[in-house]
């Protein structure tokens, strides 16, 4: 959804001008070209994800951190895969012995963490999340109102995502800022964000850059609404530009958006099959789960980049012989548009659309 003000598109401009930035500091520790570029692209994805719960102040510093443990957890990742392998070659194989201790641990992490709640706030994630309450019955019975009510089952709900996560590592925060920022960031509490100068403690907090990922990312993990395809060749052209359009048809736009929508994704997929070694296009549904107000495009690409973005962005522009659509063409049929692009790096390309109401 977009914020009073602060407006989608700019957001997303905000967002793809941090990668400049992201590639030095991801540059300091790897020196494969590829590799560099995949953790840029995957922490400027991930950031996009999460930007309406970051106070301005912390997107920056929450972007090096992703950056940092994407990095980190490159052999976590090899491990894990082959922890797994057995599994793709025999589902009937036992579960390994080590499941179970990690069953117990999940058990014992999450009662950890509802013990260190207040009853109040115990009383009110059982009822609703348990019990089925909804906030109006409980207002009606605490004699207070159904937002009340709200507020204090979202406030619950952080501070349990908390606690289980810090049970779950073992060891207590360094030092005693970090409950409060994890908390902040957890609620998506930008006010307590600015009041806690969360952006300056993830950057000197490792404990609390390593923990703030799974506290932001949650959202973006739980709900299906984003697609992703990776471009390299013309069949995945089709591919990008069907599997958008049935993911765009969930929200409320017209056959004729869902057209527009489509072609731009089929221009921007073009563009990479034709000038950029590979790249990816991201669609992604905008809105809170069944209230979608829009789609978000991102493609983007390892090409040699464009060395006149003016003149590429002028209407009818190609250098393919194509239909002549052009980014141009994009920018003006969708609502918001955004374009990064680096000579020898790549480009990045945003744009947003939004349901005719």
């Amino acid at each position: 959804m977009q914020g009073e003000d602060s407006p989608a598109g700019a957001d997303h401009a905000d967002i793809v001008q941090l990668a400049p930035m992201l590639r030095r500091v991801v540059a300091a520790r790897l020196t494969e070209a590829q590799g560099i570029e995949d953790v840029v692209q995957e922490t400027l994805s991930r950031v996009m994800a999460v930007r309406d719960r970051l106070d301005a102040g912390a997107l920056v510093p929450y972007a090096i951190v992703t950056a940092r443990n994407l990095m980190a957890g490159q052999w976590r990742t090899t491990e894990r895969t082959r922890r797994h392998e057995h599994q793709l070659i025999d589902v009937s194989a036992p579960a390994p012995p080590e499941d179970e201790l990690i069953r117990r641990e999940e058990a014992e992490a999450v009662a950890a963490a509802m013990a260190e709640l207040t009853p109040r706030e115990r009383d009110v994630l059982v009822a609703h999340e348990l019990d089925g309450v909804d906030t109006g019955a409980l207002a009606e019975e605490w004699g207070t109102s159904p937002g009340a009510v709200a507020a204090q089952l979202n406030r619950a709900r952080a501070k349990l995502r908390v606690e289980y996560l810090l049970a779950a590592e073992g060891e207590a925060p360094p030092t005693p800022q970090c409950r409060p920022v994890l908390f902040a960031l957890s609620g998506g509490d930008r006010r307590r964000q600015v009041e806690t100068d969360a952006g300056h403690h993830l950057l000197d907090c490792e404990y609390c850059a390593f923990v703030s990922g799974p506290l932001l990312e949650r959202r973006a993990r739980a709900r299906a609404n984003e697609i992703r395809v990776v471009v390299d060749a013309d069949r995945d052209v089709v591919t990008a530009r069907q599997r958008g359009r049935e993911l765009a048809a969930r929200a409320a736009f017209s056959a004729t958006q869902l057209t527009v929508i489509s072609t731009a994704i089929s221009e921007v997929a073009r563009n990479i099959v034709r000038f950029a070694k590979r790249g990816e296009i991201v669609v992604a549904l905008i809105g809170e789960d069944d209230d979608v107000a829009g789609v978000t495009i991102v493609a983007h690409d390892v090409g040699p980049g464009i060395d006149d973005v003016e003149r590429a962005l002028e209407d009818g522009y190609t250098t393919y012989g194509g239909l002549g659509l052009g980014l141009g063409g994009c920018r003006r049929l969708m609502d918001e548009f955004a374009i990064s692009s680096e000579l020898g790096r790549g480009t990045t390309v945003t744009m947003s659309k939004w349901c005719t109401r």
